[in-house]
């Protein structure tokens, strides 16, 4: 396991070319990132952190993510964790993570990485999410324009 992992993404990593274009544009690309093919291959080894607000972090997030936030960012929930160990950021699509990622790096993480295309695209490519009762099909789709790039599983908007 190492830095290797965290390879710029080059806009072949979401499988929608029009979300692709969204996301290169919306993305300051500050922050390595990865696809959700590699962090599929490596989940088990590094510390998922959720940049999304407690309400849809509530409705589901990828397994074992710990919850930080965004607008009020929990900086707390990360001082024990190793500043050495890989550690990927996601949201909804990649934004609210991105900058959280660059917190991080100021905070000292060396190894930290955005998932590109955030849950929606983790969900898109047919992956889990749970919730405190396990699996579920629902994910917060943050709002209805930005919902539009969730294309699996069921929106819940409240």
């Amino acid at each position: 396991m190492g830095i290797f992992f965290f390879a710029q993404c080059n806009g072949q990593t979401v499988k929608s070319n029009t979300y692709n274009v969204t996301l290169k544009a919306l993305l300051s690309h500050t922050v390595p990132e990865i696809s959700v093919d590699s962090l599929v291959k490596i989940k088990e080894e590094v510390t998922l952190l959720d940049a999304r607000e407690i309400k849809e972090y509530k409705v589901s997030h990828i397994e074992n993510a710990l919850y930080v936030g965004y607008d009020h960012f929990d900086s707390t929930a990360v001082q024990a964790l190793d500043k050495h160990k890989p550690v990927v950021v996601y949201c909804s699509v990649g934004y609210r993570s991105e900058k959280i990622s660059e917190r991080l790096q100021k905070m000292g993480f060396e190894n930290v990485s955005n998932l590109y295309g955030g849950i929606f695209e983790w969900k898109n490519q047919g992956n889990p999410v749970v919730n405190e009762e396990g699996k579920t099909e629902k994910v917060h789709a943050y709002n209805r324009t930005w919902g539009v790039w969730l294309k699996k599983g069921e929106k819940v908007y409240k």
